[in-house]
């Protein structure tokens, strides 16, 4: 089992004046960082980062998303499509760069743009065709592919972990998984907990995040229970630390942080990880 956490609580697009985040993690006890990958303009900045991170003896995952609808997989046209596959073939040479093992997030639709219907046929079958072929570059690239699926506020494609594993199944490649998400999952599943053995053959990934987006433990969500629940059926992955604040205006929006969280960025990261380690331990 890996312990990470996500650097978006700082930034969404980690460059030299981060290091010292990943000293504090490390002394902290974490294995690893999930990384950001949404600005694929400056490979450098992704190398140097690889190399703080062996100089930390962290380890990392990564997460995307689509930037906009002209680069959405799910868009009818063509072409935004085919922007949509490049944009993912540039944030895998970007994680390459930094040295991740896993991609994970909602990386087909734009988040927060909906037609005002269920997720068409034509729009799963779009995505999974492009995934199909990602997944392949992915693979060659040491990266595992892990789909999330958001509650449905955020987007219309995927909400469930039962649409996660059906979509999975739908693209049908071997490097290409879903991923379960603590706050999303207590949105959507009427049986947060429930759906977690069902749906675990498909699973490479999860995400710790409390209701509020605030520090895992300090919340209302089973995620005690849920790290119970993986290490009985044997999951050896990451356990990532999803929080964010309000000091980057435009994820804020996006997440829709309107007030403060947590006293203090380092109760988050300090106060998370002891809850993880003891959960993990105590199972």
């Amino acid at each position: 089992m890996k312990i990470g956490f996500n650097l978006l609580l700082w930034t969404g697009h980690v460059t030299s004046e981060h290091f010292g985040i990943l000293e504090k993690l490390k002394a902290k006890g974490y294995d690893g960082v999930e990384i950001p990958i949404f600005d694929t303009s400056n490979l450098q900045d992704y190398k140097d980062l690889g190399q703080a991170l062996k100089d930390n003896g962290l380890q990392s995952c990564a997460v995307t998303i689509c930037p906009d609808n002209s680069m959405s997989l799910i868009n009818p046209d063509a072409a935004a499509r085919e922007r949509g596959l490049d944009h993912l073939k540039a944030v895998a040479e970007c994680g390459y760069a930094a040295g991740i093992d896993n991609l994970c997030g909602p990386y087909y639709q734009e988040l927060g743009l909906f037609t005002g219907l269920p997720a068409s046929e034509q729009e799963l079958e779009h995505a999974a065709e492009k995934h199909r072929i990602f997944s392949g570059i992915a693979q060659d690239a040491g990266i595992q592919l892990t789909i999330e699926t958001l509650n449905r506020f955020e987007c219309h494609l995927l909400n469930t972990m039962e649409q996660g594993k059906a979509y999975v199944e739908r693209v049908n490649h071997p490097n290409f998984k879903t991923m379960y998400d603590t706050f999303h999952a207590n949105i959507e599943e009427k049986d947060p907990l429930g759906v977690i053995e069902p749906n675990y053959d498909v699973i490479g990934h999860v995400h710790i995040s409390a209701n509020d987006r605030g520090t895992p433990g300090k919340d209302h969500t089973p995620i005690t229970e849920t790290i119970q629940k993986f290490k009985s059926l044997g999951y050896d992955d990451w356990f990532v630390i999803e929080a964010f604040g309000a000091a980057l205006p435009d994820l804020a929006g996006a997440t829709k942080v309107w007030r403060s969280f947590f006293p203090t960025y380092e109760e988050v990261y300090e106060f998370g990880y002891d809850y993880i380690r003891s959960a993990w331990d105590n199972a």
